[in-house]
């Protein structure tokens, strides 16, 4: 043997051994940093703190699945480790933090990072490194539609235009004459609703009177919804995340303004609502209509489900402080199990393309949606939820009516 080989041979041997002896990380196993003979790193970023900080709580359900799964054995004998950190929902601290994630910390693989402006800003970055940014917590539709251009990312809710268009669909049931007035955030996500909703009552009857938008940083939307009231509109679409959702529901109901109201899922968690109706009193929550495709914590009609039993079996003993009945705790759970199915699914020794293979093939009945609601991908079709059913807060409950949709269909 060449003697530069020998000591070639001789430096990873005394790497293997000395990570042996001192607990340094084990060699990455082939093409997967992140990956070990013990464990596999993922990373993501969530809100805790800033305009979207409600929705940090996504994380307790996350990592209370995966601490489950590790107990059981982990995926492949491999436990799970997820660098979960915090970005304000700041777009540029959330490249920053990815940046950092990918490359001092070596992850294998990102995961459920929150929120579509902070998702678009490290959305070339990860790809042009063909990292997986693997079921998003956002629904922007652009997300499924680029899969060409961005081949290493894959959504996770149901995405916007489609759940708008249900509403839409809802809304020409019901009343074919309906004026209608949005309040969007200005970002793909708001900008989506307006599309999708626009889309379903084209030459159909309702028509958008007036149109609102706000930005993440504004303090209030109180201008917006009195110009909104000022439209005339005999119903209301809420495009928005939590702060300006809660704002809006307590605003209108604040102005004596009463129209029938649609309001995204991604702000229709029991927590927000009863917020709103604290503020507001009942009026302002009662009768919203929105769409659901995860189990409801706080509907008992739900609770014996054996998909419900399984989160709170799983949250009692792992959740530590996450309050079971939030909404976004399980859908954090929800979102774990989906993760998991892909890595099982991604091979004994995973590789970053074999992971990004078995998300793109999957076809899950996943425990914690309601009953009719399935996940599953293709390379050919990037957007696995499009099965929603719509609720009405009533008396401090959603109460699911009609059928589950299929936006596919």
């Amino acid at each position: 043997m060449h003697f530069s080989r020998r000591l070639g041979v001789l430096a990873i041997a005394f790497t293997l051994i000395a990570g042996y002896f001192i607990g340094a990380p084990r060699v990455a196993l082939g093409d997967a940093p992140g990956v070990t003979s013990t464990q596999i790193l993922l990373g993501g970023t969530h809100p805790f703190s800033g305009p979207a900080a409600a929705y940090g709580t996504i994380s307790q359900g996350i990592n209370a699945y995966f601490a489950y799964v590790n107990d059981n054995g982990g995926v492949n004998g491999r436990k799970i480790v997820y660098k979960d950190v915090d970005d304000g929902y700041n777009p540029a601290q959330t490249v920053q933090l990815v940046k950092q994630l990918a490359e001092q910390d070596q992850v294998f693989a990102f995961f459920n990072t929150l929120g579509t402006a902070p998702n678009v800003a490290i959305q070339p970055y990860l790809n042009q490194n063909k990292i997986p940014q693997l079921f998003i917590s956002t629904g922007a539709t652009q997300f499924g539609l680029e899969g060409t251009k961005y081949p290493y990312t894959l959504l996770f809710n149901p995405d916007y235009q489609s759940e708008a268009q249900i509403f839409g669909k809802d809304l020409i049931a019901h009343n074919k004459n309906a004026k209608v007035a949005i309040i969007y955030q200005n970002d793909d996500f708001g900008q989506d609703y307006v599309t999708g909703f626009q889309r379903a009552i084209a030459g159909k009857g309702p028509t958008v009177v007036k149109t609102a938008s706000y930005e993440v940083t504004d303090a209030d939307v109180g201008s917006q919804m009195q110009a909104l009231k000022a439209s005339g509109a005999d119903t209301l679409l809420i495009a928005a995340t939590p702060k300006f959702a809660v704002q809006s529901m307590v605003i209108k109901a604040k102005l004596g303004w009463n129209p029938v109201t649609y309001l995204t899922d991604v702000s229709a968690a029991q927590f927000l609502m009863q917020a709103a109706t604290k503020a507001g009193g009942a009026g302002a929550t009662n009768g919203i209509v929105t769409a659901e495709y995860v189990l409801d914590p706080t509907n008992a009609g739900m609770a014996g489900a054996p998909g419900m039993k399984l989160y709170r079996q799983i949250l009692s003993k792992y959740g530590g402080k996450a309050d079971p009945n939030n909404a976004f705790v399980l859908y954090g759970m929800a979102a774990a199990y989906t993760m998991v199915d892909a890595l099982k699914h991604a091979g004994k020794n995973p590789t970053r393309d074999s992971l990004m293979n078995a998300a793109l093939h999957l076809n899950e009945k996943n425990p914690f949606f309601i009953d009719g609601v399935t996940l599953s991908t293709s390379p050919t079709d990037r957007f696995p939820i499009r099965q929603e059913q719509l609720g009405k807060y009533m008396n401090g409950l959603f109460v699911p009516y009609g059928f589950v949709i299929d936006a596919r269909k």
